[in-house]
């Protein structure tokens, strides 16, 4: 037996050890691609188990993240912070060995995955910024950005569309440092694949434009390092390679059956595979000489050590682009950047445009964008109207990477969870954009966004009925709730050019999280605004028009529908009644804010509040309560210009009028 197959055994059996002792958990995978990760970790990966943020460290995903404890077992073993005890503590609560990868969890965990094929589109995002970043920094004599993204995945990651959307991407822009690692098992959940899943997968990715390697036996140590050399060698396409495995390799009973994929394998069969593999240690024992075949530490610091002297030189010959290059690994906005903000904030105000947010969002960029040169956008097939070109933007394609846009293609989840990729990477804050109504097709990549708290900005357009003549089909009714509806997902929905540059603002400001922007497709009126006005913008949540007294009723409103709003409190005070319109374009944000701050906009002894959204109305009951009302589009649409159909559904001034006086009364 080698001395590599030892090692990896040791991955079999702390996988085996952790899900038997947790009683749940995958120790199939683990088993069978224990001696991929051995040769991948130990012989390939550039890696600082001491500093896992290392910028130019190698990236590594393991998108079949039900395989958690082979990740956790290679951290382990190759000296990251991840104690036995951890280990041990598989799937219980608190433990940094949850039953998926959890990024900010566990040190050397690079993405959060288990919905599968999000971790191979993470990694192309990765391995996209890696490009960009390289291109924008590297000189002459000076490679400071070079590194791989590796990638594992399974029959469930490339049954999964998405896994289509990015592969077909990558290979179009010919991601050379990507490689992926197919574990070709021949088995899911419920059984052999043969009768669901029979594609010529090589094939598949030959005509995506990818260097694959085909039919690489996965037990074999040399023929995988053989396999990694050569894909390494190719820097013009991804590679994929495309292992044969035995799932829960080393169980005499059960290898290659799905009952080794999703449930421990049995105190029995344990025993059995000890003696069979010839592994005589007890649960969770490690020998000390298979510990030093994997610690990885002294050569990761060296590793480290060789690009610290390398950015020192950079820095002698290259000052400010390594400055800008360590602001940007630091994830630090320029120390400007809220000064220049909020002036631009205010000569937007002064300006007074009156236009569609869908436009304002563009505005808002060409402020934004020149302070940011990591701000990097695309959109999947909507750029025109979406308006995510501003004019600093640069498209890549040709093989030119020195751009900051990227056309995505018809692949709204795709781009979505390359974004996150790329936010991930780091050195590079994303946008995307498309049509609210297809954030559908997006959500799970939202989600997985806010579960990662990463900054990553999801535009979406045409955010109501306003989408007019293109019907229901393309108009969002219960989306902007949807998206509401994440845990940790901010979303706003500007009134105005004003509000609009404001929500960008707080966006690119967050670092905790995703934000996502709604705008419209029709014009909107500019609502005016003193200078203290401008600043509680940011608030989520801030007093538009007062009565100056307290308020008899309140309205609240967002997007389109606070001008029909504003034109109803207008002429309700002109009549002598004592109403408050509040503009609340980020409901989350309002929520954070004291409880002396959300009570001075709407001060609890006033009950009679009428909420208007062109949305399913739910968001807004916590707000009204049962003494108040909502307007809203509880209702699928129709095709009809979008002034029509604000009119037919009920959605005007004349109607917020009519409800607010029946309150009154």
């Amino acid at each position: 037996m080698s001395n590599q197959t030892q090692l990896a055994h040791a991955i079999r059996f702390l996988a085996m050890d952790a899900v038997q002792q947790a009683n749940s958990g995958h120790p199939g995978a683990p088993m069978g691609m224990a001696d991929i990760a051995e040769v991948l970790f130990n012989h390939h990966l550039s890696h600082n188990p001491k500093n896992p943020k290392w910028f130019n460290r190698d990236r590594f995903v393991m998108s079949n993240g039900h395989g958690s404890m082979l990740v956790y077992a290679a951290l382990h073993l190759s000296g990251y912070d991840l104690s036995m005890e951890e280990l041990k503590n598989f799937r219980q609560l608190h433990s940094q060995t949850p039953g998926h990868p959890e990024y900010g969890y566990t040190p050397g965990v690079e993405t959060t995955t288990g919905p599968l094929g999000q971790g191979l589109a993470n990694a192309v995002g990765m391995a996209l910024a890696e490009k960009m970043l390289a291109e924008q920094f590297n000189r002459e004599g000076h490679n400071i950005i070079d590194h791989h993204s590796y990638v594992f995945l399974g029959d469930g990651c490339l049954m999964e569309g998405i896994s289509h959307e990015v592969c077909s991407l990558a290979g179009t822009l010919g991601l050379g440092k990507l490689i992926a690692i197919y574990d070709d098992n021949n088995i899911s959940i419920d059984g052999e694949v043969d009768g669901w899943f029979t594609d010529n997968t090589p094939q598949r990715f030959q005509a995506y434009g990818w260097h694959v390697i085909e039919a690489v036996d996965g037990h074999d140590p040399a023929a995988v390092d053989a396999a990694i050399k050569k894909a390494k060698n190719n820097t013009e396409q991804p590679t994929l390679i495309c292992c044969k495995t035995t799932i829960g390799a080393g169980a005499p009973n059960k290898a290659g059956s799905h009952e080794t994929h999703g449930a421990p394998l049995g105190e029995d069969e344990i025993a059995a595979t000890r003696e069979a593999l010839n592994w005589s240690y007890k649960p969770f024992e490690i020998p000390d000489e298979i510990y030093q075949g994997w610690n990885a530490e002294s050569k990761g610091a060296a590793l480290e050590q060789s690009w610290q002297d390398a950015m020192d030189a950079y820095q002698q010959d290259y000052p400010e682009l390594a400055a800008e290059l360590s602001r940007r690994i630091n994830n630090e906005l320029p120390a400007d950047f809220d000064a220049k903000m909020n002036a631009y904030l205010r000569q937007v105000s002064e300006d007074a445009p009156q236009m569609a947010t869908r436009k304002a969002s563009k505005l808002a960029l060409e402020g934004v964008g020149p302070m940011l040169p990591e701000l990097f956008g695309g959109s999947a097939d909507l750029t025109p109207s979406n308006n995510t070109f501003w004019s600093g933007s640069k498209h890549i394609n040709g093989g030119d990477f020195s751009g900051n846009y990227l056309s995505f293609g018809v692949r709204e989840f795709g781009m979505s969870a390359i974004a996150s990729g790329m936010s991930l990477h780091g050195g590079v804050i994303p946008y995307t954009g498309t049509f609210l109504m297809f954030s559908d097709y997006a959500k799970n990549a939202l989600r997985m966004a806010a579960l990662m708290k990463i900054r990553n900005i999801f535009v979406y357009t045409h955010d109501s009925i306003g989408v007019g003549e293109d019907g229901p089909t393309h108009q969002p009714v219960e989306q902007l709730p949807a998206l509401r509806m994440i845990p940790n997902m901010h979303v706003w929905r500007p009134c105005d050019a004003v509000e609009s540059v404001a929500a960008w603002h707080a966006a690119i400001k967050r670092s905790d999280g995703p934000t996502s922007l709604l705008f419209t497709r029709q014009g909107v009126p500019h609502q005016a605004r003193h200078e203290a006005q401008l600043d509680l913008i940011a608030q989520g949540g801030y007093i538009l028009n007062d009565c100056n007294q307290d308020p008899e009723l309140i309205i609240i409103a967002t997007g389109s529908e606070v001008g029909i709003a504003a034109e109803a409190t207008e002429e309700l005070q002109n009549k002598g009644h004592l109403v408050r319109l509040v503009s609340m374009p980020c409901v989350e944000v309002f929520l954070q804010q004291t409880p002396d701050y959300q009570n001075k906009v709407l001060p609890h002894h006033c009950r009679r509040r009428l909420a208007v959204e062109a949305a399913k109305s739910d968001t807004w009951y916590q707000f009204v309560g049962l003494d108040g009302a909502v307007i809203g589009q509880d209702t699928f649409g129709e095709s009809a210009p979008g002034n029509d159909l604000f009119a037919y559904f009920n959605i005007t001034t004349e109607a917020v009028l009519h409800k607010a006086k029946a309150l009154l009364a």
